[in-house]
């Protein structure tokens, strides 16, 4: 019996040569966008060369990677292949009532393209504006939200210096409420049950003229008197809790705005921040020069993206 794709690549897990693990390790990771790949993309995405690609595929029995995606196509059966048919399959499952996830990931499909369509506002290239050039940046969030603002402080350290996370460690934010000069960007992520800290925060850095962009939901209804930009993302999905997965994919896009803003000459602190981390702490795999420092370096010398941190 010939083995399935899964099994072979499992296999090659434990066996293989430390390039083919990365290959066998994405394959099983992310079977759904194999048909999207090619050898190239693939190659690029995992770090290794074209031509170890087909390799990898011959050494597990296909003829390419062609030939390995046929193979693929042909193990899923009747399922659906391209993301189109997929999604159909979905939406017509959901409209049977057959699954409450396929109903709640087509609201998160919807919520997703509205989180792009703020990104092509003119609000949002305000804040991109700001975030890029003020002098001091700082994030805050409260209760489940409060995780959301480190990742994008941790972020948008890469890029600029003068970034802090905000927190009632203090008891009384001095350190963007008592400041120098008005020079300041404030970003609050917000949903409810909202905190008592986010609108009272809110409220003084907006009477201290320091610029507030608040990140919230549909429900909040106190944002207008105390913010410059209120970005209003969907947090209702069909489960059992709201969810804030789309502020932090609005949140990504701020920071890859800031990185476009920015411009080539970022690549210098992005550098330094990558020494200073390989020094202190270091990253999985060996360290030095080469395709593995390459592997391990944030995504800095393409302005296609966002940085990976």
């Amino acid at each position: 019996m010939v083995k399935p794709l899964h099994d072979r690549l499992s296999e090659a897990l434990s066996s293989a040569s430390k390039a083919d693990r990365a290959l066998a390790n994405f394959m099983l990771a992310e079977p759904r966008t194999l048909p999207f790949e090619t050898a190239a993309s693939l190659a690029e995405k995992v770090g290794v060369s074209e031509p170890t690609v087909g390799r990898f595929c011959r050494a597990i029995g296909y003829d390419g990677f062609k030939d390995l995606k046929n193979h693929l196509k042909n193990e899923m059966g009747d399922q659906p292949w391209l993301i189109g048919d997929r999604l159909r399959d979905l939406r017509a499952r959901a409209q049977a009532g057959e699954d409450q996830l396929s109903r709640g990931l087509e609201l998160e499909m919807a919520a997703l393209v509205a989180v792009y369509e703020i990104a092509h506002s003119a609000g949002f290239n305000a804040v991109v504006q700001r975030l890029a050039s003020a002098g001091t940046v700082y994030a805050v969030g409260f209760q489940t939200e409060r995780g959301m603002a480190q990742i994008f402080v941790n972020q948008l350290q890469y890029l600029r210096d003068r970034v802090q996370l905000l927190d009632m460690a203090g008891g009384n934010f001095a350190e963007v409420l008592a400041m120098d000069g008005q020079d300041a960007a404030l970003v609050i992520f917000e949903a409810r049950r909202y905190s008592r800290h986010a609108r009272l925060l809110a409220e003084e850095a907006n009477a201290a003229g320091i610029h507030v962009t608040l990140i919230t939901d549909p429900y909040c209804d106190w944002a207008h008197d105390v913010a410059d930009e209120i970005f209003v993302v969907p947090t209702s999905f069909n489960l059992f809790w709201d969810s804030t997965a789309q502020m932090a994919s609005l949140a990504n896009l701020l920071v890859n705005g800031v990185f476009m803003a920015l411009g080539p000459d970022v690549e210098a602190r992005m550098d330094k921040i990558t020494k200073l981390y390989g020094h202190f702490t270091g990253h999985v795999g060996r360290q030095g020069s080469g395709r593995d420092a390459e592997r391990n370096a944030p995504n800095r010398t393409r302005l296609e993206g966002p940085p990976k941190t």
